[in-house]
């Protein structure tokens, strides 16, 4: 191997990334949601870490947790579905878009996950299993172009809006904190599904609608207990 002359002065431009260095930091950044290390970029909105909730009984309380985690499952999935959809995405414009989603699910997602230890409960078991299937599926919708890529986008958000209202009507009254939490991530999913919809997501077909309907309640019925 010849060594490579290095001129004084000269400036060295960063390395470009090949695709061997995405799919490592794909996996490196799926290891850092599976593990819990990921950080939150703005403050929980329930404030600094409180107890359960004084006035919660033992049923109340398993009942806010078993919540929490189908909640925390719908971050982990989020975090996986953007990424994924990123991917073959050749708008650069719309890719940050996507990354940007990405990252504020990933303050919802630690916010769950402190919402669950203050409950004395943890994630649910089959995180990798929903981290995986999440980004394939993301995969396939970013192939599908930009305009059916935000679609898919709008009709995620538009389901988990509905889906967090939901659980507002079932989290019990006294849980203060967990319904702070859920408050301000149901906010986000909106800001998140009008900005698809603002750069051109098109909706999508009724089949693909029922479909995502179908897989989201097997996941949120399994992830209520497993």
């Amino acid at each position: 191997m010849f060594k490579q002359d290095v001129v004084p002065g000269a400036v060295t431009l960063p390395r470009r990334l090949n695709r061997a260095d995405g799919v490592f930091a794909e996996i490196g950044r799926a290891l850092q949601v599976l593990d819990g290390a990921v950080h939150a970029g703005r403050p929980n909105p329930a404030g600094k870490p409180g107890p359960a909730a004084p006035d919660l009984s033992v049923r109340e309380q398993k009942h806010a947790a078993a919540l929490m985690r189908v909640n925390h499952v719908g971050e982990v999935c989020a975090q996986a579905l953007y990424r994924g959809q990123a991917v073959f995405c050749r708008d650069e414009k719309i890719k940050e878009l996507f990354r940007h989603a990405a990252s504020e699910e990933v303050d919802h997602l630690v916010w769950c996950q402190d919402r669950l230890h203050e409950l004395q409960s943890r994630p649910s078991y089959l995180n990798p299993l929903w981290y995986a299937g999440s980004f394939s599926l993301g995969l396939v919708a970013g192939y599908a172009g930009v305009s059916r890529n935000l679609g898919f986008m709008a009709e995620t958000e538009s389901q988990v809006e509905q889906h967090l209202n939901t659980h507002l009507n079932k989290l019990p009254a006294d849980d203060v904190r967990s319904r702070q939490i859920v408050e301000q991530m149901r906010n986000d999913e909106v800001n998140h599904r009008a900005t698809a919809e603002h750069h051109g997501g098109l909706p999508l077909p009724r089949p693909a609608r029922w479909l995502m309907r179908g897989m989201a309640k097997v996941m949120t019925g399994t992830a209520y207990w497993v």
